[in-house]
């Protein structure tokens, strides 16, 4: 982050030349490394073991819920109240595209990290991308050019315009790819070389590349706003406090109920990162195709990663903590009786 800053800061033109060129409306440089990062993940998923997930309904049904009902309603609420005033309303509309772009990149890599449910987690990317092509042009309108004028009478309505195929496409490049070369990876040399050399050998080798991807990512990411970063200190402050106030909020309430539901350590850390988390590079797109790339709502979106990278690596180690003092050795939560410092 640190670099990249400094990058953009330093050097202004770097911008324009890391955007030159764009695949579907993001810069190419940040498709690359999204790709990189991602593969890793999907190629550690059992894809032969999706079948034992058909009946984790109540699982499914609270991520649901937690990503489509709780999450968008309560960063309309945090939005608002942090910018109440009608002349802010470009910061509170780039928020709400924040809150509705649920994560189908970055959550793989924290789960990874927070050793969370991988075949778990999958479902939950492909779930939320078909939610997602399908509710983020229904939501964004509703919240932004319906309820705006309800909750402050006078206000201006704003029409978000981005299509069902503009969001499909996104989720197409972006996780389609990945998802296929990971599918490939597993039943292809799988077949090959056996499962055991599979786990043990392929796995571990191409683990790296998650990590790079992000770092390189990242870099890529703060160069192109950089310069914006540096000279809105104050901007960047007022619209941080609300997205980490979310991130905290989703994943703590999202670890609680899980922990309340019964649900084991893997698929509770699945769950918090998964409802935690944004796509970013939606929202960013979305803000750009609707109000352009100069505007406020498109600063406010960049913002969000910026927020998000150190509060999530900072939760991976919470939730690693969280398994260590309230999950038992089988993973299963505990209640009353927490597990020793040993276990």
């Amino acid at each position: 982050m640190a670099v990249g800053v400094g990058l953009g800061y330093a050097l202004p033109h770097i911008a324009d030349a890391l955007d030159s060129v764009k695949v579907f409306g993001v810069s190419a440089p940040i498709a690359v490394g999204l790709l990189v990062m991602m593969y890793p993940p999907l190629a550690k998923v059992h894809y032969d073991e999706l079948g034992r997930l058909r009946q984790a309904r109540r699982m499914l049904t609270t991520s649901l819920v937690l990503n489509w009902a709780i999450g968008p309603v309560l960063m309309f609420a945090l939005a608002w109240l942090a910018f109440p005033e009608p002349e802010m309303a470009p910061f509170r509309n780039g928020l709400i595209l924040v809150g509705l772009a649920r994560c189908i990149a970055m959550v793989l890599v924290w789960n990874l990290l927070a050793k969370g449910d991988c075949e778990y987690c999958a479902v939950l990317v492909a779930l939320n991308s078909v939610f997602q092509i399908a509710m983020y042009s229904v939501l964004a309108y509703l919240f932004i050019t319906v309820l705006t004028p309800v909750v402050s009478p006078g206000s201006e309505a704003i029409v978000v315009d981005i299509t069902m195929w503009d969001i499909a496409r996104n989720v197409l490049v972006f996780l389609g790819i990945p998802f296929a070369l990971g599918v490939a990876s597993y039943y292809a040399l799988g077949r090959m070389k056996g499962r055991e050399w599979y786990d043990g050998t392929f796995a571990p080798r191409i683990s790296p590349l998650a990590l790079l991807g992000l770092l390189f990512t990242i870099v890529v990411m703060f160069a192109l706003q950089g310069e914006k970063i540096v000279s809105n200190p104050l901007d960047v402050v007022r619209v941080a406090v609300p997205l980490v106030t979310y991130f905290l909020l989703m994943f703590f309430m999202s670890f609680g109920i899980s922990h309340r539901l019964g649900f084991s350590y893997s698929q509770s850390a699945t769950q918090s990162f998964t409802a935690a988390s944004n796509n970013f590079e939606l929202a960013i797109a979305v803000a750009v195709a609707t109000f352009g790339i100069a505007s406020t709502e498109a600063f406010t979106t960049v913002i969000g990663p910026l927020m998000e990278v150190p509060v999530l690596i900072a939760l991976v180690n919470v939730s690693l903590w969280i398994g260590r003092r309230y999950y038992g050795p089988d993973g299963r939560p505990v209640r009353g009786v927490r597990p020793s410092e040993e276990t």
